[in-house]
């Protein structure tokens, strides 16, 4: 029986299981089972041959961030690349017009943002169909993905993508699960959580972990989360990456109906021919991206307010900084002078665990 036979059978034992407390570790099994055998669709275990562990496009990455735009083909995405980043990707009345991958580049308030035009996915993607394993494997590597959407075709399509993500390992708008786990040589299972109800037990626990052979584990779980983030834990793979639902073609709509598209959380309505609220979309990228811009100073001149070094805004301390700048500065730093909002007074001296705050001016004084 192949591996996709496999993920079938427990697909629809699933469906046909009633959920409640007596299936729940039954159901716990399952989808350990389920997520091991993804696992070997993902990385096939075989030597030579075939298309190797589901390596994405071969595209360098350049820039301060990377987003990817994903969705079915004859959404629109290469239409939306090139109003964005000027740079062309062809595009035309039929299916599948983009084969490969087409970079661009935004240009927004001093960051470079990479654009990547990925072709379309079928469904089924992620077992293989089309070059889906590709789309999705480069789709691993970007720090935002934008779901593109046709608003004249079934909502259902969104849904149907992001089974296609998740079924590669990639877990869109959630945070990681404050579940710590760790193996030991002996003493059973261990499971503690600060929820005094929570949604999964001591069995469910016992045999998820049975499922991948482990007997001796410790588990806490600081909230409440279900079977599905447990499996995710002991997986290790999983990429947590914030998205963004663009709705394109709202020109072919009616406003009631847009009124309607609204209420979807992380939505944004666009319209890539007739450049409709581009704005606002560039706008939400940024903005999802959570960047940081700092400013460099020379000693005795003004700071270089051309060219800031871009940072995420949870790793922006003064010594990722210097490592951005250059991995030898960080051996001769002796203080920092920094302006700005994260700086008590101006200059504020500071060392290298300093965090730094958007739009600081900061100064390097190296060892003499």
């Amino acid at each position: 029986m192949s591996v996709l036979q496999k993920i079938a059978e427990i697909e629809a034992e699933m469906a046909r299981t009633q959920k409640n407390k007596a299936t729940a570790g039954h159901l716990g099994m399952l989808k350990a089972k389920l997520a091991k055998l993804r696992r070997e669709l993902i990385e096939p275990s075989g030597g030579g041959g075939g298309g190797g562990k589901g390596e994405g496009f071969e595209v360098n990455k350049v820039g301060d961030a990377r987003v990817g735009m994903v969705g079915f083909p004859s959404v629109g995405k290469s239409t939306l690349l090139t109003k964005l980043t000027g740079t062309f990707s062809e595009a035309a009345a039929y299916e599948f017009t983009t084969l490969t991958c087409v970079p661009g580049m935004i240009r927004y308030r001093g960051a470079k943002i990479q654009l990547l035009d990925l072709p379309g996915i079928i469904e089924g993607a992620k077992d293989g169909k089309g070059r889906g394993r590709q789309v999705i494997a480069t789709a691993r590597t970007c720090s935002l993905i934008i779901i593109v959407l046709d608003c004249l075709k079934p909502i259902t399509h969104k849904r149907l993508i992001e089974h296609e993500l998740e079924g590669f390992g990639i877990r869109l708008n959630k945070k990681p699960p404050e579940i710590t786990f760790k193996k030991k040589d002996k003493g059973g299972i261990n499971f503690t959580t600060t929820v005094s109800d929570p949604k999964v037990d001591l069995d469910t626990v016992k045999r998820v972990l049975g499922e991948y052979r482990i007997h001796n584990a410790d588990i806490h779980m600081r909230g409440d989360y279900e079977v599905d983030d447990i499996v995710d834990v002991i997986e290790g793979s999983r990429i947590y990456i914030p998205c963004i639902y663009a709705i394109n073609k709202i020109d072919q709509i009616t406003l009631e109906e847009l009124k309607v598209m609204s209420k979807l959380p992380h939505y944004c309505p666009v319209s890539s021919f007739h450049e409709w609220n581009l704005d606002g979309l560039v706008e939400m990228i940024w903005r999802y991206l959570n960047l940081t811009r700092i400013y460099t100073k020379p000693k005795g001149k003004l700071p270089d307010w051309s060219d800031p070094v871009v940072l995420p805004s949870d790793k922006c301390t003064v010594e990722q900084f210097c490592n951005k700048l250059h991995k030898a500065i960080i051996k001769q730093f002796k203080y920092a002078l920094v302006w700005g909002t994260s700086a008590k007074h101006r200059p504020q001296r500071v060392g290298k665990e300093h965090v730094l705050e958007d739009e600081d001016i900061v100064q390097i004084v190296k060892k003499i």
